[in-house]
């Protein structure tokens, strides 16, 4: 009996020895960690991020203006893809061409002065008769002159009349097709060109009937005048009838 109650002493002092690392340890934590909701600050929060996204969109919003003044400014300032610099100037030479191809009396001051002064001018009292024809013929021939050559020039500008009415069309295709300022002006531009060319052919055509009808004018002016010197001539009483000798058999007695 003694001996059971040692042995369960023992036994018992075994289990009592065993090292404290072998047996389970409860630790419980030194805090506990509690999650805390604060309404006003999830509000803040939000609100901070509203602001910074607003932000950025306006940012964005100014960098597609900026790029969109950009490309608005490269547009006004593209030059216009076509020029009628060149035709209005072919018209231009045309006209020029023919107004330089005048016949006898040209466009010149010095030339029409001394015409005038030679041929048109009174009717020489000492000029025999065959110089008065000539003469007269030459203010006939000028005339003559005067008129084709206001008809070549009619003709000339006549001929100009389809290459404008080409450029015209075009250039207001250009204008209305324009991207941009400086083409729109540019195309403008061009058709005042294109009408100072119109100006320029009517101005030779007016420059070339004048001149025709100016020489008419003259001709008829110098006519007038020869007329009356001829007529002059022939009312002047000359020396009359002077008898004379006449022999009609010379070797007659």
């Amino acid at each position: 009996m003694i001996f059971r109650r040692s042995r369960a002493a023992l036994l018992a002092a075994s289990i009592l020895s065993i090292p404290v690392a072998m047996s389970p340890v409860m630790v419980q934590p030194a805090s506990a960690q509690w999650i805390v909701y604060d309404p006003t600050n999830y509000v803040q929060n939000v609100l901070s991020a509203a602001r910074a996204l607003e932000q950025i969109n306006n940012q964005i919003s100014s960098l597609q203006n900026e790029a969109t003044m950009l490309i608005n400014q490269a547009r006004n300032l593209a030059s216009l893809p076509y020029s009628s610099l060149q035709r209005l100037q072919q018209s231009v030479q045309r006209t020029q061409q023919l107004l330089g191809q005048t016949q006898r009396i040209a466009y010149d001051v010095q030339q029409i002065d001394q015409a005038f002064t030679s041929t048109y001018g009174n009717a020489s009292m000492s000029a025999s008769d065959q110089q008065l024809v000539a003469q007269a013929r030459e203010r006939w021939q000028n005339t003559v002159g005067g008129l084709q050559d206001a008809m070549r020039v009619q003709a000339g500008v006549v001929g100009n009349i389809d290459t404008n009415r080409a450029e015209m069309s075009a250039l207001i295709g250009q204008s209305q097709g324009a991207t941009g300022a400086l083409q729109a002006a540019q195309a403008g531009n061009q058709l005042l060109a294109l009408q100072a060319q119109q100006l320029a052919d009517l101005t030779a055509v007016v420059a070339a009937n004048g001149r025709a009808q100016a020489l008419t004018e003259a001709e008829r002016a110098a006519a007038a005048e020869q007329g009356r010197e001829q007529r002059r001539r022939f009312l002047t009483p000359g020396s009359g009838y002077q008898p004379g000798n006449a022999r009609m058999f010379p070797n007659g007695n």
